[in-house]
């Protein structure tokens, strides 16, 4: 039996909005489970969402986790040999992926609208408004059908076929033993959209694989995605880390904590006088 591979664990926060009091938890719940393992930490840059991305968004990313005291042993400003940090420029190891589940026949291109998933018959979704409808069969191509290749420049949404009626597993460290069924619980899903950009699910799980990424510390809305990327590991060879989901914050009225919580970002709450000190102190409270 090998010897397990030292810790890596990593922060991936997208410069999409400010930073709020949720994703500070997670992080420090990562860096925490980094720091007792006596491993290493990465910071990614998951830029890759361009309608939303702004780059004082990024700027005000890294000055609010320095401001947390937060410290990163690879990054977008530090370097390190798994350069470079910013999934907008890592595209050709996404594409090299697709290139290889295109070979394997393991993906098929999609023009279907996500209206017209929504309303297809036994179209319901997997997991509330926010996630995706499940994919229905009856729009995938025939399994003999011949693909079309990739092309120079993708202008249509390519989907990962999903192993319909097989259980998925994995051992959430925090919440235990997850399972779910594709087909029933969550459909063919995209892996390349039509704007010619990776999905969050390839683009994850790529770089956490090309990065050694041992152990994944994320939010439980993201358990689902989950199970999706470890479809994308097994298509493409590759080792999946573990994996550990943490509780979601709320604000005063129980609402899940987003982007659009100015009040509770971490720029607001700095403005008003809280200090970082104050923060961990509660977390480790009720850690």
């Amino acid at each position: 039996m090998s010897p397990p591979l030292p810790y890596r664990g990593r922060l991936a926060p997208s410069p999409t909005g400010y930073l709020h009091l949720g994703h500070a938890r997670t992080f420090w719940i990562a860096a925490r489970r980094a720091r007792e393992a006596g491993g290493a930490l990465v910071l990614r840059n998951d830029d890759l969402d361009a309608t939303r991305y702004r780059m004082d968004f990024a700027q005000a990313m890294l000055e609010d986790l320095r401001w947390m005291g937060f410290s990163w042993d690879e990054g977008p400003d530090v370097g390190g040999p798994h350069a470079p940090y910013n999934q907008s420029q890592r595209g050709p190891l996404y594409r090299a992926a697709l290139a290889r589940l295109h070979a394997a026949g393991r993906i098929y291109p999609c023009s279907r609208s996500r209206r017209d998933v929504i309303e297809a018959a036994g179209a319901p979704h997997e997991g509330g408004p926010d996630d995706e409808p499940v994919y229905p069969a009856a729009f995938r191509p025939g399994p003999g059908e011949p693909l079309p290749p990739l092309g120079e420049r993708i202008g249509v949404n390519w989907r990962l076929r999903v192993p319909d009626g097989e259980e998925l597993f994995f051992e959430d460290s925090r919440l235990g033993r997850q399972s779910a069924v594709p087909g029933r619980d969550f459909g063919d899903f995209p892996v390349w959209r039509r704007d010619d950009c990776p999905s969050y699910q390839l683009a994850c799980a790529v770089d956490d694989a090309d990065m050694g990424i041992t152990e994944v510390v994320r939010g439980e809305d993201l358990v689902r995605s989950t199970f999706r990327q470890l479809l994308i590991y097994r298509a493409l060879g590759l080792p999946a880390p573990r994996f550990h989901h943490c509780p979601l914050m709320a604000d005063a009225g129980g609402a899940r904590l987003s982007k659009r919580h100015d009040s509770l970002s971490l720029r607001a709450l700095r403005a008003q006088g809280r200090s970082p000190e104050s923060l961990r102190d509660a977390w480790a409270a009720g850690a």
